[in-house]
């Protein structure tokens, strides 16, 4: 059935613990009349991971699916942790609609803010519903200030809440004007009480002003005192959400079912179309921009935003659908592979329930099977009309562990899993550190990996032992120095004979020249030479550290016309860089990091502090939208270590940073003492 102008998606956002799941089950058993699971019985629809079960909260995005009026609606639950917050750039990267859910009682917290942030960045249209105001001690107008002091005065309220004696038990429309009230088991259409009347009417007039806004025609007809129709407030109160101008703010009890067909209605009146929503940019195989309409008519092109991996079913595919329709058994393009892959499986996802279907349509989301090749990121295309978009910005890995395996049993599957779990989750980073021989799993905090080993443990019955990873340290140079280097060996027969004499110098990197005279050396040992050199280097005197930054240069030595050959002066350039190696005044140096550090200005001050007592020279601040600033800095690598934790308890969890590679600089002379004997202690308990 192609369901056209009525597809709404849907993400579903907040902090951990507002109520998301609980609405999504709420809303699936009024829609469906089924009984309601709970995430303290661990029996959800979207909290069915092992996981999240464990935890009694989401760790991955699923999909809530909803037919009602004649609608259907995706409802995407998505994880509230910052450490999941891949899960939220990956859906928003392509759902045009989104509720923010609070949590009344804890009014707006550190997450709220940041998925409010992310959805405001990108234009998307959304309902905040405000949560358990059935709980004690809820006052409304303290709870609108907070969100409109830290949301924006854009948060208006488009139903009022009800009660006697301070207890919740309904709501006003402030559109319709119509009361509904909570019987004991379901709401029912009610009276407005009187002592609610005064500010329902108030707000209502408020909100009437601000259509006015949207419009001069309206604004001339509001203040001459003449009523606006309900089309005309119905139309532009939608314009006003759709441009994401004004976000309605409802209040309920997704526990108790209050505001939830409210929420529904909504979602029809508010929130896109696949016809509102702006066409789609890509780039063709000539890398020219395409566009792509959300309409069945236009070539089929699809965004692929999450990929899940059974271990026993393999990958599983989440598409939006952006244009055109897609068929059980169709052959499509995907030029991230630059291959035709064939659909053998097409299914709508309930949970983890899957329901398999023939045929979907533009801005509907689907799931493709048995397509191990694709990946999040990846973009499905007609064969015929080519287009590309633009993959999602994940935010990159800046908390290692090294790891090895419990049982050495598991290595043959260890390899497969980690796989299958990269292709889940796009912030994870696996990589072999061959300097140190450590393997190094990477995410965005140390609560993000214990959920990796979490996973592992469960779907795949691998267990690990995890470390601290070592860092790369180097060794150079400060002053140049000459050494001496007599590689001589006679025992009857051919021998060995190869004497050097090598001044080392410091540079900006390792290289070799010689300045030879006379025939001392023959040229064809230069190349043993450099290559001795150059074998030195892999280990530093200081600590065993490779040492870089350094050029030898042969200047003289002797020879032997019987007893000279390649491996003589391949170690005696060794010998050389070993005598001259203290006397060029060595020294250790330690990688720096360039990162960007994300936080709110209210916590600028304590994270400036912090850096500097990490030895980081900050580069620069940028404040951006919204109240947050990036700062620029460098810094040590060894201070990272545990900087995400630290960063996160400054921040109330809001604060996260990238980082990457700039350059190795000199460890200050009063650590350099304590990195040798640290490195000593490495290198004896490994052995």
């Amino acid at each position: 059935m192609e369901y056209g102008k009525k597809i709404r998606n849907v993400a579903v956002l907040g902090h951990q613990g507002s109520g998301k799941t609980t609405m999504c089950e709420s809303l699936y058993s009024v829609v469906y009349n089924t009984e309601k699971g709970s995430v303290e019985r661990k029996n959800t629809i979207s909290d069915y991971l092992q996981e999240e079960k464990n935890r009694l909260s989401s760790t991955s995005s699923a999909i809530v699916p909803l037919k009602y009026e004649g609608y259907r609606f995706n409802l995407i639950d998505i994880p509230g942790n910052d450490d999941f917050i891949y899960e939220a750039l990956g859906v928003t990267q392509v759902i045009k609609g989104a509720i923010l859910v609070i949590s009344a009682p804890n009014k707006v917290q550190i997450e709220t803010i940041k998925h409010f942030n992310l959805l405001r960045k990108k234009g998307i249209p959304t309902l905040i519903y405000v949560n358990k105001m059935d709980k004690e001690n809820i006052n409304f107008e303290d709870l609108l200030s907070d969100i409109q002091e830290k949301l924006g005065k854009d948060a208006v309220p488009f139903t009022y809440p009800l009660g006697h004696e301070d207890k919740f038990d309904g709501f006003v429309n402030l559109i319709t004007l119509k009361a509904r009230i909570f019987d004991g088991t379901k709401c029912v259409d009610g009276e407005i009480y009187e002592d609610k009347k005064a500010k329902v009417f108030e707000l209502n007039n408020m909100i009437r002003e601000r259509v006015a806004l949207t419009d001069d025609a309206l604004l001339d007809k509001f203040f001459s005192g003449e009523p606006l129709t309900n089309e005309e407030i119905s139309t532009g109160l939608r314009k006003a959400v759709l441009n994401a101008e004004l976000y309605p703010v409802i209040c309920g009890s997704a526990a108790k079912n209050i505001g939830l067909h409210t929420i529904l209605e909504m979602l029809i009146d508010y929130l896109p179309s696949p016809d509102d929503l702006k066409p789609y940019e890509g780039l063709d195989d000539q890398e020219k921009v395409v566009t792509r309409k959300t309409v069945s008519s236009e070539p089929f092109s699809a965004y692929v935003f999450k990929t899940l991996v059974d271990p026993y079913l393999g990958s599983i595919s989440i598409l939006k659908i952006c244009s055109g329709k897609l068929k059980l058994g169709d052959e499509v393009y995907c030029p991230n592979i630059k291959e035709n892959v064939k659909i053998s499986s097409l299914f709508y996802l309930c949970g983890k329930k899957q329901i398999n279907i023939d045929e979907v349509f533009a801005g509907d989301i689907v799931a493709v099977g048995k397509l191990d090749n694709l990946a999040t990121g990846f973009t499905l295309s007609d064969k015929n009309n080519h287009i590309i978009y633009k993959p999602v910005k994940y935010p990159t890995a800046v908390c290692f562990k090294a790891i090895e395996l419990k049982s050495k049993k598991d290595e043959d599957k260890f390899t497969p899993a980690l796989n299958k779990l990269k292709k889940e989750d796009p912030c994870l980073e696996v990589r072999r550190n061959e300097e140190t021989k450590q393997l190094l799993i990477g995410g965005l905090s140390e609560t993000h990996l214990q959920f990796v080993f979490e996973k592992l443990k469960n779907n795949f019955q691998i267990e690990l032992n995890t470390f601290a990873p070592k860092i790369c340290y180097r060794e150079s140079i400060r002053k140049t120095a000459e050494g001496q280097g007599r590689y001589i060996k006679q025992s009857g027969g051919s021998g060995f004979y190869g004497v050097v004499s090598m001044r080392f110098e410091p540079s900006q990197e390792n290289q070799f020249d010689e300045e030879i005279f006379g025939g001392a050396v023959p040229k064809n040992y230069f190349p043993a030479v450099e290559k001795g050199f150059f074998e030195a280097l892999k280990q530093g005197l200081l600590a065993g550290f490779p040492v870089i930054g350094v050029k030898g240069v042969l200047f003289d030595g002797k020879y032997h016309p019987v007893d000279s050959n390649e491996l003589a002066f391949k170690m005696a350039a060794i010998l050389a860089f070993k005598d001259a190696y203290m006397k060029c005044n060595p020294t250790i140096l330690e990688p720096i990091l360039k990162i960007k550090v994300n936080v709110d200005n209210q916590y600028l001050g304590d994270i400036l502090s912090d850096l500097s007592s990490r030895r980081a020279k900050v580069m620069g601040t940028d404040e951006t939208d919204h109240g947050i600033t990036e700062i620029e800095a460098l810094i040590p690598e060894s201070e990272t270590l545990d900087y995400i934790n630290r960063l996160k308890s400054l921040t109330q969890g809001s604060g996260f940073y990238n980082r990457e590679f700039y350059e190795y600089e000199e460890v200050p002379q009063y650590l350099v003492e304590k990195v040798i004997k640290e490195n000593s202690l490495l290198n004896k308990e490994e052995k």
